[in-house]
Order: structure tokens, then sequence, then C-alpha cells
């Protein structure tokens, strides 16, 4: 069974439809995984994705704020919805696809601008989330696929610059660390350097602060695809879509693809 997994933290789906609309058209992975919905679950956009094909979902939604969707062209079951930042807000969505591979949508915390978790109750959260989900991940036997904003670079590739952003947050060592401690909980595979070794330049995320984003470049690797170590071995291509960042009004994210040969 051949079939392709895409994430992609949306900034709101509502906001945003037609740039998912038009992202589906052109790429057609079989499910994609949204972070940052932003929508109840009761006013979730489902129509579009029913004429493109999307006929299944799960969502896990909250207004205003965070949110997280799966939507398949393949059956999906047993959903889950687990709270690792202990809080009620609706950051992780999961479901298992026919083949039996797990597809698990998470964002995680960004964390707030002080990397101090003595003095920033939210960067104390963000770690706090992560540990969470790395004992989750240790216990895990089945083959799964975790996608979404992690919210963390952990390269120094994976960064504009690795001087200016180690004590900038979601570059600090002390991130670092703990989303090395969740890769090695699973033996996870990162997908995206799996295709594109260190130290190329690989990028997910370009503020919107930047005039140009082009020009500037300065970007950060926030968004991941990891998978169990059988399942990745039957990867076999990986794809980050750049130019969805130029598109009318963009998500600050770009999406990613993961294809599969299982």
């Amino acid at each position: 069974m051949n079939f392709s997994v895409a994430s992609w933290n949306i900034n709101s789906v509502r906001f945003r439809l037609a740039l998912v609309e038009r992202f589906l058209r052109e790429h057609s992975p079989d499910v994609l995984c949204l972070q940052e919905t932003k929508v109840i679950d009761g006013d979730f956009p489902h129509g579009m994705f029913d004429q493109l094909g999307y006929a299944h979902r799960v969502i896990n939604g909250q207004r205003m704020h965070h949110g997280v969707a799966i939507l398949s062209r393949l059956p999906l079951t047993e959903a889950r919805r687990y709270d690792w930042q202990d809080n009620g807000e609706a950051r992780h969505i999961g479901a298992r696809l026919p083949n039996g591979v797990l597809i698990e949508n998470v964002y995680v915390p960004a964390g707030g601008d002080l990397p101090d978790p003595g003095l920033n109750a939210k960067f104390a959260q963000k770690l706090a989330f992560v540990e969470r989900m790395t004992r989750w991940s240790a216990m895990l036997r089945e083959n799964t696929v975790i996608v979404g904003d992690f919210n963390i670079a952990p390269l120094p590739s994976d960064v504009w610059s690795h001087t200016a952003l180690l004590n900038v947050v979601s570059h600090t060592p002390v991130e670092v660390a703990a989303l090395g401690r969740l890769a090695t909980s699973h033996d996870w595979v990162d997908l995206a350097r799996r295709f594109v070794p260190p130290p190329a330049r690989l990028y997910t995320w370009w503020s919107y602060r930047a005039a140009d984003w082009t020009a500037s470049d300065r970007g950060r690797r926030l968004d991941h695809i990891w998978a169990s170590p059988q399942l990745a071995a039957a990867a076999t291509r990986f794809d980050v879509v750049e130019p969805t960042r130029s598109w009318e009004k963009p998500s600050d994210h770009v999406p990613l693809i993961a294809h599969f040969a299982v």
C-alpha cells in the first residue's frame, strides 16, 4: 500500500481555506494533518474536504487558539486525544489507517519568549509537554507516524544562525535535549533529515516580520514528520513545499509531505 502524509501548521483553517484547497489539488496527499486550526469542532469547514474526497476526519478544536485535525481519503479509526500539557488545550489528535499505521498529530506549545522554566511558566509547560510525550512514546510498540509543529529546531542547520538563536526559544540546548530524548524513546527516524541530510539548509517557518522572507531567509525547521524505524524504512520521498509561503495571505509555516510504500 502506497500512501502519503502531509503536515501543515495552517494558522487558522477557515481564514486560509483557499490555500488548503490549492495545496490539496496540487499535491493530493492521502492524509493531511493540520495544526493551529483555531476553530471549535462544530464550526469546522467540512464542505471543501468532502468535495475533494477527504471524507474521513478526526478533529480536536478550540476557539481562536490551537486545534488539530486529520483529514484523510483513507478510512480512520480509533480517534485519540492526549492532553500532554495537562490543561485542556487542543494540541493532539490521533487515528489509525487501514494498514494499521498510527497517525499522531501534535502541536507543541511555543514556550513564550524567555528560555527559563523558573521565570517563564509557558516555557516550563513546553518542557513538561515534551516530557509527557516522551513517556508515552517509550511505550509505543506499533508502526507510527508522528507529525506536527514541534516548535523546536534541533540542528544547527535547522536555523538561519545557530549562534544567534542559541538563547532564543525553539533552539535552546534544553529544548534540543528534550527533543532528543523524545527521539530516542522510540528510535524515531526524522524523515526530513533522512532525505535531506545535514548540514543542508532545511526550514519550515519564516516570521511574518520579515519584509521579504525569501531575501532574508531567516527560517527555522519547527515542523517535523517522524516515523517508527520499520515504517521509516518504507519511506520513499520527502517534500518541503516552500512555495506556499509566497501564496496570498500565507501561513508562516509551510507543508511537509512524506511518502511511503508499505
